[in-house]
C-alpha cells in the first residue's frame, strides 16, 4: 500500500469528500467506504459528527 496523506480529492466526491480521501488512504473502493457508512448509519453513534469534524480537519487536495 502506497502511503498517501490523508486529504479531500477534489474528484469523485459527492458531499465532501471524505469517504473519497478514506478509501484512498485505506487503498479501498470508495463505494465501499460509502456503503459502510451508510450502513454505519443504523447503528446508534456518533458517525455523523465524525463525518463532521473529518470534513472540517481534513484538508482538501
Amino acid at each position: 500500500m502506497a502511503t498517501t496523506r490523508l486529504s479531500r480529492p477534489r474528484e469523485n466526491r459527492w458531499v465532501a469528500g471524505v469517504c473519497a480521501g478514506l478509501a484512498r488512504r485505506l487503498g479501498w473502493s470508495p463505494g465501499l467506504v460509502r456503503l459502510l457508512f451508510l450502513l454505519s448509519l443504523l447503528l446508534p453513534g456518533t458517525q455523523v459528527i465524525i463525518y463532521l469534524a473529518l470534513w472540517i480537519v481534513m484538508p482538501s487536495d
